[in-house]
């Protein structure tokens, strides 16, 4: 157990470092969505310990590197490979849905387990994990068509990347791929994040 976790712990410094040379390639270059994404994509790779140092929250070190390796695809993207590899945006997009997933799924599931007055049976799983994707898919593409706008209109390098209707349909369908797996895969992926958020709901209520 402790040498797949600190096989995991150097994955994730490696993609921070990495993440980190994204930034500085954003501020050599000038270009704002690289280096915009790239600061993004840093803090949310030390929000575990954020997390487990004010709310103690300690997340399993294989869930720290699935969230980092989410914002790492997504940084290291914003160099071109969103444009020049045709399958890296679909790549992007079932990770990051399975991540999200990930957190509705644990959320649902450790508020379950916590509490005798709420049941949620697995076919409500399934579709509240696939709704919850969804619709923060939709709040993503509506950021990046705003984002796109807005550059335009600034004259300035896009935040986001937006190509269009039809890359936004493929968008989510993609991120429905990736609410699928967790719902059908995700009771032992998530079982270590499950028990951590049960015990912090117990802790909650005892302060």
């Amino acid at each position: 157990m402790g040498t797949t976790d600190d096989r995991s712990r150097h994955l994730v410094r490696g993609m921070q470092l990495a993440i980190a040379s994204v930034v500085v390639v954003g501020l050599a270059t000038r270009n704002v969505g690289v280096l915009v994404n790239g600061v993004l994509a840093l803090g949310v790779t030390v929000l575990p310990g954020v997390l487990n140092r004010d709310y103690r929250l300690a997340l399993d070190p294989r869930m720290t590197l699935w969230i980092t390796a989410a914002v790492f695809f997504h940084a290291v993207g914003m160099l071109g490979l969103y444009d020049v590899v045709w399958w890296w945006d679909h790549l992007t997009h079932t990770l990051s849905a399975t991540l999200v997933a990930g957190v509705g799924y644990a959320t649902a599931r450790a508020l379950d387990e916590h509490s005798d007055a709420v049941h949620f049976p697995p076919r409500f799983m399934f579709v509240y994990v696939l709704l919850f994707t969804l619709a923060f898919g939709v709040v993503w593409e509506v950021l990046e068509f705003a984002a796109r706008g807005f550059a335009e209109v600034a004259g300035i390098d896009p935040v986001l990347i937006q190509y269009g209707l039809r890359d936004t349909v493929v968008d989510l369908i993609f991120d429905a791929a990736g609410a699928a797996l967790v719902a059908l895969f995700g009771t032992g992926a998530l079982s270590g994040t499950i028990e951590v958020l049960v015990a912090r709901l117990a802790r909650s209520e005892s302060e």
